[in-house]
């Protein structure tokens, strides 16, 4: 069935709320799977609330999380029909450690597909600290299975291509059995990661891994492999997400020194996420100057 425009833009996507502490901190880093060897000093500092804590920044994707708000029959979408199909964030000043956290959410853009086919759309959601201050950036596109022949305009070309030679790391990160549970506990309640029931109805064969909880491993894999572990010099990451991962499967991320990367499910060799790019804060080198910055 074609998507209910006036509706789905009628539909008043709740601000988000949420008070930080360092628990939540070291429990998003948890979800996501850092901490998975506890004698890797340059993770601890990520999941010991005890420590001086490093935030992850792909924490930002879930800080003051408005909820599956898809869900509510207003928006005129069925839940069962939606699949998370790219995300993006820009990280303008420092994550907060700590304190209130708001999110507000809009949808800027509709693309249809065509009749029988799928429809997109655009969320863009700003985060703000207690005092106001705009620190983060981030853009959700949402697939809608079935919802094209709307009237809307055409998807756009990709222009992101990868490069044509070998990665320059290869970094493989394992989930577990039951990380949907851990990961959910951030805020997305979708059914289809948790419920087999509500899985098998959107046609799917048992519960899969949340996108973002992939790009969570993703972004360990980032930091380990371009910033030694620096949090403060991720400061961007573009994907797209292009097939579904299984909790307990194997996240093997290839990337190359330019910011772009991909990565797979190993054990099925599926490539999970695609046209991926990352922006890496340069430092200063010895000579006092900057080293060309990962674009």
């Amino acid at each position: 069935m074609p998507l209910d425009v006036s509706k789905l833009m009628a539909f008043p996507i709740p601000d988000g709320r949420q008070e930080i502490y360092a628990r939540d901190v070291a429990f998003y880093a948890l979800s996501v799977g850092m901490g998975q060897d506890p004698l890797d000093a340059r993770q601890l500092p990520y999941v010991n609330p005890a420590a001086r804590l490093k935030i992850m920044p792909s924490i930002a994707l879930v800080m003051a999380h408005p909820g599956f708000w898809l869900a509510d029959p207003a928006t005129g979408v069925d839940p069962a029909s939606v699949l998370h199909a790219e995300q993006s964030f820009d990280l303008l000043a420092p994550i907060p450690a700590a304190g209130i956290v708001i999110s507000r959410s809009r949808i800027t853009d509709l693309i249809d597909k065509g009749p029988g086919k799928g429809a997109l759309f655009v969320t863009e959601t700003q985060l703000y600290d207690g005092m106001n201050r705009n620190f983060a950036r981030l853009e959700r596109t949402t697939f809608i299975r079935g919802a094209g022949g709307f009237g809307g305009k055409n998807p756009p070309k990709d222009a992101i291509d990868m490069p044509e030679r070998a990665p320059d790391h290869v970094i493989e990160l394992a989930t577990r059995p039951e990380q949907a549970f851990f990961y959910s506990l951030n805020g997305d309640t979708n059914q289809i990661h948790l419920d087999p029931a509500a899985a098998t109805d959107a046609g799917l064969k048992r519960p899969i891994l949340q996108g973002l909880c992939t790009a969570g491993l993703v972004c360990h894999a980032l930091l380990r492999s371009l910033a030694n572990y620096d949090e403060t010099r991720l400061t961007s990451v573009r994907l797209r997400f292009s097939d579904i991962v299984f909790p307990g499967e194997t996240i093997r991320v290839e990337i190359w020194d330019c910011g772009a990367f991909r990565a797979y499910a190993a054990e099925r060799n599926v490539m999970v996420i695609d046209r991926g790019r990352c922006a890496i804060r340069a430092i200063f080198d010895h000579a006092g100057s900057y080293p060309q910055e990962l674009k």
